[in-house]
């Protein structure tokens, strides 16, 4: 297939200014989504053995755990390093683009959209992602796609001690304002949702039963700020365990869902 259509400064923060190998394992609000984000996964998931399209799957931190929980996982990233480092996990691996995926219409169980949707500024973008993984799912088959929460820039930036400075309460503004990150500066270009907006956006492109929820849950900014400032682990401490329960507790309360990181819709197409 032809290269990956995709913004020059997303190439570049992934390739040269982050290691996303790590992310997920090396902090504790990193753990949080992870411990989060598999809980979630398995409320909805088949049983294994099922076959899961993990569209931006990275360097495959979610892969790996699938594969070890028994499902046959091919992993689709627009990114050669991720790609290089996914094939150590067992996954398939398919340097692609989300929004024109190369399987067959009806030919996956599950279909994993935990990072594109982050990335496609544009509204018609992510519905051609959407779609697609609409494709190529079986009839009855789940979506679990992710979004960074609108407020997410806020919350850290509180945590590390940012937002005294005037240029960084012009920039924060700016992501409060239009949901999007230019990716000028730090982190790369990035779009912003709200809970209600990723759920129209996955009912919008026909999955039946669109539901999101809050990742990190309240207290992940929390652990970040510990961690930035004391420069101690807190993965597996009783702040972490805290913060973790407070996330399953925050879950029945939608209006909770502003204070996570990230959110996670899931969704099935229909029968």
């Amino acid at each position: 297939m032809t290269s990956p259509e995709l913004a020059p400064e997303i190439v570049r923060f992934y390739t040269e200014t982050i290691d996303e190998a790590g992310r997920l394992a090396t902090t504790a609000d990193g753990r949080l989504e992870m411990v989060r984000t598999q809980e979630l996964l398995r409320r909805y998931l088949p049983a294994p053995p099922a076959e899961v399209l993990d569209v931006g799957g990275g360097p495959g931190a979610h892969a790996r755990w699938l594969i070890e929980d028994g499902y046959t996982v091919h992993l689709v990233d627009p990114i050669t390093r991720h790609i290089e480092q996914a094939q150590h996990t067992g996954a398939s691996v398919e340097l692609g683009d989300a929004r024109r995926l190369t399987a067959d219409d009806a030919t996956y169980d599950v279909v994993l959209l935990l990072g594109p949707l982050y990335h496609l500024i544009e509204r018609n973008d992510r519905d051609q992602a959407l779609a697609e993984a609409h494709r190529v799912l079986k009839p009855g088959g789940l979506l679990a796609a992710a979004g960074i929460n609108r407020y997410a820039s806020l919350f850290e930036h509180t945590a590390f001690a940012h937002l005294y400075k005037e240029p960084m309460q012009k920039s924060i503004a700016g992501i409060l304002a239009t949901q999007i990150h230019d990716g000028k500066k730090a982190f790369t270009a990035a779009y912003f949702h709200s809970g209600e907006q990723l759920r129209e956006e996955v009912a919008a492109a026909d999955f039946a039963g669109a539901e999101v929820f809050g990742i990190e849950g309240p207290a992940w900014s929390l652990l970040a700020a510990t961690e930035r400032h004391t420069g101690e682990s807190l993965i597996g401490s009783p702040m972490f365990e805290s913060a973790l329960t407070a996330a399953r507790m925050a879950e029945p309360y939608p209006e909770l869902m502003t204070a996570s990181s990230h959110l996670l819709a899931v969704g099935r197409r229909p029968n």
